[in-house]
């Protein structure tokens, strides 16, 4: 794809899992760990993604792992974090508990990005905004970094004092015919109905 070495890429694993029991990350899912699984999926359309996490649990997977900067802040510290280290521009950044993404979504994603003025672009849905699969501009860490300063922890809270594209539903959809793009794994029922889901894909 054009433009991918203009993006940066990160992979968020740095939560406490706490409703999985287990860290989220290192599930096997389609013969590998969830978060490699993943971040593979990030690499091909973009720059080979640093993992947002502790480098204990993840230090061994063949990724570069740069912990969270505010621990015990949510997914809204990991983007800051991956915002700070950055040299892009654009940074491309998800969730390592997105199974069902695709690299033809995350390919639309990145030129809708490069197309943008905003700070950052972002899939809506009927619940809202989806943005732990969003294009983040570098620009956009000083709003983040300032809304954790102030306790925010919410990331649409965080993301209140930036521009946003939203990537309506009618255009995703065209690439998610079955209604699991944003399907995350936040369960142990949710990962086994994941695991059913990807056999009888």
């Amino acid at each position: 794809m054009k433009r991918r070495e203009e993006v940066g890429a990160f992979v968020l694993a740095g939560g406490a899992s706490s409703r999985m029991g287990r860290a989220k990350g290192l599930l096997t899912f389609a013969g590998k760990p969830l978060v490699v699984h993943v971040a593979r999926l990030v690499e091909s359309v973009a720059e080979p993604p640093v993992i947002i996490g502790p480098a204990s649990a993840y230090g061994g997977i063949g990724f570069c792992v740069i912990g969270d900067d505010r621990r015990n802040m949510g997914p809204l510290g990991g983007i800051c974090t991956a915002l700070r280290v950055t040299t892009r521009g654009w940074n491309l950044i998800v969730g390592c508990d997105l199974p069902f993404l695709t690299r033809e979504w995350l390919e639309y994603l990145i030129e809708c990005a490069m197309d943008s003025p905003a700070d950052v672009v972002i899939p809506l849905n009927e619940r809202g905004h989806e943005p732990l699969c969003a294009m983040y501009r570098k620009r956009a860490h000083g709003a983040i970094e300032a809304a954790l300063g102030r306790g925010v922890r919410k990331i649409t809270d965080g993301l209140k004092q930036l521009t946003l594209t939203a990537i309506e539903p009618s255009e995703w959809k065209a690439f998610d015919a079955r209604g699991r793009l944003f399907k995350n794994v936040n369960t142990p029922a949710d990962y086994e109905q994941a695991r059913a889901d990807a056999e009888t894909a």
